[in-house]
């Protein structure tokens, strides 16, 4: 068995599959009706989004009662204020609580929350 592909779900699979793309730089590899595949030009697994109508954005930090987080991406980078400021550019928004001096925590178009750091 091998890990293909992580996915996640969203309000528009296009969306923010094209903004995976750009903070990455991944090209699309398959895309169909509710389906986008990215995958890194480098090898390796693929990051896939479905468009989802019931879905429900988490809440980061995590709340009793509300919609949790099942996965979130780590992101390495050079320059973490520049990752950072670009993935603003892209639509991204910077979380509210961060619990690491040296990672920051962003949330998706979709409030996905993925993470940037500086390895």
């Amino acid at each position: 068995m091998r890990l293909t592909a992580t996915v996640l779900n969203a309000t528009d699979a296009r969306r923010l599959a094209a903004f995976y793309s750009a903070l990455l730089g991944w090209p699309v590899r398959a895309e169909e009706d509710g389906w986008v595949t990215l995958r890194d030009p480098a090898g390796g697994a693929a990051l896939s989004f479905q468009t989802e109508e019931s879905y429900v954005r988490p809440v980061w930090p995590a709340a009793e009662g509300a919609q949790q987080m099942m996965t979130h991406l780590d992101i390495a980078c050079d320059d973490l204020a520049g990752a950072v400021a670009r993935a603003v550019e892209l639509g991204a928004t910077v979380a509210g609580h961060q619990p690491q001096e040296h990672v920051r925590v962003c949330l998706d178009p979709d409030g996905h929350p993925f993470c940037l750091y500086v390895p």
